[in-house]
């Protein structure tokens, strides 16, 4: 499976400040919230799984140079492991 950029996921741009990330998180989890989507939790829930993670990692000023150094290898599947340097 390719992985999404994080950017991509929240749905800002990659200059985007922390009060972007929130609202674009908050307003996504809102929409994705498997206890929202009953009807379609399955699908619900992998989307709040991305949104998830995209916010973990960009809200975290570290995890968000790290990516941003390496998300072109990471979009083509080219850096491996979790995160190490």
């Amino acid at each position: 499976m390719n992985m999404k950029c994080h950017y991509e996921v929240l749905g800002v741009k990659r200059d985007a400040t922390d009060d972007d990330l929130k609202k674009a998180y908050r307003k996504l989890a809102l929409k994705w919230h498997p206890d929202k989507n009953l009807e379609n939790s399955e699908e619900a829930a992998e989307h709040f799984k991305l949104i998830q993670a995209a916010y973990d990692v960009l809200s975290d000023p570290q995890e968000r140079a790290w990516y941003d150094n390496h998300r072109e290898a990471l979009l083509k599947g080219g850096v491996s492991g979790e995160y190490a340097d």
